[in-house]
């Protein structure tokens, strides 16, 4: 037994759970931007052999050493495409590496063509974000503004509804006097102010 494994055992468990979420994204979504280049150049590969296969009549894949040196982004490329990927919150990495792999999987993409498409998904994500995000803050602003309008409007008036009064005139009073009733509506409550009482 090494001592270097030894040192490995007595290491926390705890590692990850000291990360930032932000920056698990991001290796998240790089790792996954890697293997579909990965992906891409196998694809591409195997659909090279295949032509040869048709051109030649024979197949001479077990001859052929694929190099060892694969297809990888910039430097430059990359620091934006992680910069884009901070902007992605956690709740949608998944979805964003979903939609990745529909699109990977519906264009057939050239392994050069991965980042490109990778860059799209960033930016719908990003632009579906902002979107919610602006709709989160605009039922906020109206929730807080039909509040403090209902507030204001609340029915805290001086009126009273006082159906018992006896100085209401009914029907009957004006039967039994003989006079005409006024054109007020007799199902209605009458409606009078606190100052009067």
């Amino acid at each position: 037994m090494s001592l270097a494994s030894w040192f490995r055992w007595n290491e926390p468990p705890s590692r990850i759970s000291q990360r930032n979420p932000t920056e698990m994204v991001v290796e998240t979504l790089m790792m996954e931007l890697s293997w579909q280049i990965k992906q891409a150049e196998k694809q591409q590969r195997e659909r090279e052999n295949e032509y040869r296969k048709i051109k030649t009549g024979v197949d001479y894949g077990w001859l052929v050493s694929y190099p060892k040196q694969s297809y990888d982004i910039s430097p430059g490329e990359r620091l934006q495409l992680e910069d884009m990927c901070t902007k992605i919150h956690p709740s949608y990495c998944g979805p964003v590496i979903l939609r990745f792999r529909q699109v990977v999987a519906e264009y057939e993409p050239e392994a050069q063509e991965v980042s490109r498409l990778f860059r799209s998904v960033l930016q719908e994500a990003a632009e579906k974000i902002k979107e919610e995000e602006e709709a989160k803050k605009l039922a906020k602003q109206w929730n807080t503004k039909n509040r403090t309008s209902l507030s204001l409007t609340t029915f805290k008036s001086r009126s009273r509804i006082s159906p018992f009064i006896s100085d209401i005139k009914t029907i009957s009073e004006d039967v039994e006097r003989g006079t005409q009733p006024n054109r007020r509506v007799w199902s209605m409550p009458e409606f009078r102010n606190t100052k009067d009482f």
